[in-house]
């Protein structure tokens, strides 16, 4: 598995003492942000074949080091959260999480407007203090994204990944 980090991410975790990953992109790959939102670390989890988004509010370094199980236990959560096998985008397995730089700008557009809709409902819901992050985090996955000219959910990709062909 592999966790492409952002510039952002990749300094919280240790900066240029990280070894990186020089694996080819691939759809199965997960891109992970470090938002500021009223003063706390928050991070966005997104699957690149899907655009499957977790939110988490409130990151400590400490939570997140070793960054493996961190990933992983957030992804089977919130994969269990909607109904969905742990292994739907793909296996997860701790010991085998790669860090990597980021190698896709258009993931990192879909990061950026996830990001802005999570910041809008998370002022409607009072601050970062008072917003529920399952229920954001549940809008995030039902929110629409232009994919190949189409406008999907990521989990209507996650759906179509499923489907057997």
């Amino acid at each position: 598995m592999v966790v492409r980090c952002t510039k952002k991410m990749l300094d919280l975790l240790g900066g240029r003492s990280i070894t990186l990953s020089e694996l080819p992109p691939t759809d199965d790959d997960w891109y992970l942000n470090l938002l500021w939102i009223d003063r706390r670390k928050c991070l966005l989890l997104t699957h690149a074949g899907t655009l499957f988004p977790v939110f988490v509010a409130d990151a400590r370094k400490a939570d997140i080091t070793p960054i493996g199980p961190y990933v992983v236990r957030l992804i089977e959560e919130h994969l269990s959260s909607e109904g969905l096998a742990p292994d739907a985008l793909g296996r997860l397995d701790p010991d085998e999480v790669h860090l990597a730089k980021t190698a896709s700008r258009s993931i990192l557009g879909v990061m950026n407007d996830t990001a802005v809709h999570a910041r809008y409902q998370i002022d409607a819901m009072g601050g970062i203090e008072r917003t529920d992050t399952v229920f954001l985090s549940h809008f995030l996955r039902r929110t629409l994204h232009n994919r190949a000219g189409a406008y999907i959910t990521p989990l209507d990709l996650v759906a179509l990944r499923a489907r057997p062909e």
